[in-house]
């Protein structure tokens, strides 16, 4: 069974998940078969995600990393992880030079 299908693990998801999702369908990047925000709350519920939001402890820290990547997104979602102490599912091996573990 993997992590993510785990019923004992909290599923979290970042509110800059939240917010690149947004940019990306009002950029006409990412079709939805809802609107936005039916999509995302349907997403959230079926899934049972737990909102992770953004705080300053997550943005010093990113402040801090070196730029081994430089997409802002995915920057932050590295430093939650660390804050948090939790894995990231990500398929971008280049997050792994963070010493981050990945599931993917």
């Amino acid at each position: 069974m993997t992590a993510i299908g785990n019923p004992a693990n909290e599923l979290l998801v970042s509110a800059a998940t939240l917010w690149e999702i947004a940019i990306k369908f009002s950029l006409g990047k990412l079709p939805l078969a809802l609107p936005y925000r039916q999509w995302m709350e349907t997403v959230i519920a079926d899934l049972g995600l737990v909102l992770l939001p953004i705080t300053l402890d997550h943005a010093e820290r990113q402040a801090r990393l070196p730029w081994h990547h430089r997409d802002p997104f995915d920057r932050l979602l590295v430093a939650q992880a660390q804050v948090e102490g939790v894995p990231l599912v990500s398929a971008d091996a280049n997050l792994d030079a963070y010493g981050i573990t990945r599931v993917w």
